[in-house]
C-alpha cells in the first residue's frame, strides 16, 4: 500500500531468529513491494512502528522482552496501526494459542514450519484486502 505521499509501506518482520526473519523476507520479497523491517523482539517492533508506515506485520509469539500476543494487542489498540494486517507466525500449534491470537486481532494464524508460496498467497490475499479488493 502507498501512504498519502505515494510511498510504499513497508512490511515488519518480527521474529527473534535472524535465521527465520531472512526465510519470511525471502518467501515476501514479490509480494511486498515496499522493503522490510526487521524486529528481535516485541519492544524492537513497537520503535519499528513509531519510525513509518506498515503495511503489514509478520509476528512471532515467543520472544524476549514482550510476547507476540502483547505486541498485537498494542497494534490493535493503536489508532494508525488497528487495520494493520497481522500474520502470526509461530511454532506454537495449540488451540488456545491459536485462539487467543485470533481474539486479539490477527488477521491469520500459521505455525511453523511454513511453505514459503502458501505464506506469499496469504500476504497477497491479506495486502489485497487491506487495499479494498476483497479475497478470491
Amino acid at each position: 500500500m502507498k501512504d498519502p505521499a505515494g510511498v510504499m509501506d513497508r512490511t515488519l518482520v518480527v521474529d527473534d531468529s535472524p535465521t527465520m526473519r531472512r526465510m519470511v523476507i525471502a518467501s515476501l520479497r514479490e509480494v511486498c513491494e515496499g522493503g522490510f523491517a526487521q524486529a528481535a523482539s516485541g519492544l524492537e517492533a513497537i520503535e519499528q512502528l513509531a519510525l513509518g508506515p506498515v503495511s503489514l506485520m509478520v509476528l512471532d509469539l515467543n520472544m524476549p522482552d514482550m510476547h507476540g500476543l502483547e505486541v498485537l494487542q498494542f497494534v490493535r489498540n493503536h489508532p494508525a496501526f488497528k487495520r494493520v494486517p497481522v500474520i502470526v507466525l509461530t511454532t506454537r500449534g495449540d488451540e488456545p494459542s491459536r485462539s487467543a491470537a485470533l481474539a486479539a486481532g490477527a488477521s491469520l494464524y500459521v505455525t511453523k514450519p511454513f511453505t514459503p508460496a502458501a505464506l506469499a498467497a496469504h500476504a497477497r490475499a491479506l495486502l489485497a484486502e487491506a487495499a479494498g479488493t476483497p479475497r478470491p
